[in-house]
C-alpha cells in the first residue's frame, strides 16, 4: 500500500524514509519554503539532514497531488493539530484509510484521537494508529525498532503493519485502540518528570521509582477506561515509557531536565525547538484523571509544576510526604 505522509517533521521524515522501503511514497508538509528545500536537497536538512531520501520517496507541495497519487494517509501532526489536517483532508480523501503516528489527546476537551478522527471522517473510513518506542533518529539511521498498530480495522492494520515491517523494522498489531493511546500520551507526562527528577540530580533510584509508579498510574487510569492490561505493559506504553523517560532524544526528558535546572518552560521550547506534548498534556490526563476520579499523585504533581503552582523542591517535598499505604 502506498502512502502520503503528512506531516514533514522528525517523525514524519522518518516514517516516510521507512514506508519508502517497500513502496512509492509520497511526503507532503504545510511549509512550502521547506517542502522545496527538501526537494532540492534530498533529505529533511531540518531535523534530519544527516539521513538522505531513498530513490521512492517524493516530496510533493501540493496537498491534493500527495493524496491523489497514494492509495492511503498517513497523518504525523503534533496533536493539537490533529483535528484541524483531518478537516483539511477530509473533502480530499475519496475513501481512502487514514492512519496516524500522533500522541496526545485533543486540546480542551480530553477525547482521544480515534473519537476526533471518527467525528470528522465518519465511521465507514478504515483508521489506525502507530505507536511505541520509538525516535526518530534511530528509525531514520535503520536501527531495529518494534512499534505496534491499533486499528479496529484488522484489515487495514494488517495492511499498514506490512508497509512498515522490514527487517530493521518490526511490527505488532492490537485492537485495543484506546489502550494504545492511553499510553503514547500518559508516558509524555511521565517523562517529564523523571527529566525533573535527573535535572534536580537525584540519583537512579528515584528515576526507576517515579517509571514505576508512574506505570501505576497509567495502570489506574487505563482500568477505569476498560483498556487491555497487556496493552499498557507492552510497547505502547511500558516501552514507550520507558524509552521517553530516559533516552536523551525524547524532547519530554529534555525539558523536564530543564525545569529540574530551575530553567522556565519558554526557555526549555526554545532550546529543544521543537512542540513538546507533555506539557499540554499534563492538562487533559488530568481532566480524565479528575473525571473518572483516579488517583495521579505523580501527574498532579508535574501539572503544578508546570502551571507555577509549586516549585521543583515543593513537589519533591509533597510527593514523599504522603502517607504510608500498601503498594498494591
Amino acid at each position: 500500500m502506498r502512502f502520503a505522509v503528512l506531516g514533514a517533521g522528525s517523525w514524519g521524515t522518518a516514517l516516510a524514509i521507512q514506508l519508502a522501503q517497500n513502496n512509492p511514497t509520497v511526503l507532503w508538509g504545510r511549509d512550502a519554503e521547506k517542502m522545496a528545500a527538501m526537494k532540492q536537497s534530498g533529505c529533511n536538512q531540518f531535523y534530519l539532514p544527516d539521513y538522505p531520501f531513498p530513490a521512492n520517496l517524493t516530496v510533493e507541495q501540493d496537498l491534493q497531488q500527495a493524496i491523489n497519487s497514494c492509495e492511503a494517509v498517513l497523518v504525523v501532526c503534533p496533536s493539537h493539530a490533529f483535528g484541524e489536517i483531518l478537516c483539511l483532508i477530509k473533502p480530499l480523501l475519496n475513501g481512502r484509510p487514514v492512519a496516524w503516528a500522533s500522541k496526545g489527546f485533543e486540546p480542551g476537551t480530553g477525547r482521544f484521537l480515534h473519537q476526533v478522527a471518527a467525528e470528522i471522517l465518519g465511521d465507514q473510513v478504515p483508521t489506525a494508529l502507530i505507536t511505541g518506542p520509538s525516535f526518530a533518529k534511530d528509525v531514520a539511521a535503520g536501527k531495529p525498532t518494534l512499534v505496534a498498530v491499533a486499528s479496529k480495522h484488522p484489515e487495514f492494520a494488517e495492511k499498514v503493519a506490512n508497509a512498515l515491517h522490514s527487517e530493521t523494522f518490526r511490527v505488532y498489531m492490537s485492537t485495543d485502540i484506546i489502550g494504545a493511546e492511553l499510553g503514547g500520551a500518559v508516558k509524555n507526562v511521565l517523562a517529564l518528570a523523571t527529566g525533573i527528577a535527573d535535572g534536580m540530580q537525584l540519583g537512579d533510584n528515584t528515576r526507576a521509582a517515579l517509571i514505576t509508579r508512574g506505570m501505576a498510574e497509567m495502570m489506574r487510569l487505563g482500568q477505569v477506561l476498560g483498556v487491555r492490561s497487556e496493552t499498557l505493559m507492552g510497547l505502547s506504553g511500558l516501552g514507550d515509557l520507558v524509552l521517553t523517560s530516559t533516552g536523551d532524544l525524547s524532547r519530554n526528558r529534555r525539558m523536564g531536565l530543564a525545569l529540574g535546572q530551575g530553567k522556565t518552560i519558554a526557555q526549555a521550547k526554545q532550546n529543544i525547538g521543537q512542540v513538546v506534548e507533555g506539557i499540554g498534556t499534563t492538562d487533559e490526563v488530568m481532566r480524565l484523571a479528575r473525571r473518572h476520579q483516579v488517583e495521579m499523585p505523580i501527574t498532579e504533581h508535574v501539572w503544578k509544576v508546570v502551571h507555577g503552582e509549586m516549585t521543583t523542591e515543593e513537589a519533591l517535598s509533597a510527593l514523599m510526604g504522603r502517607d504510608l499505604r500498601p503498594e498494591f
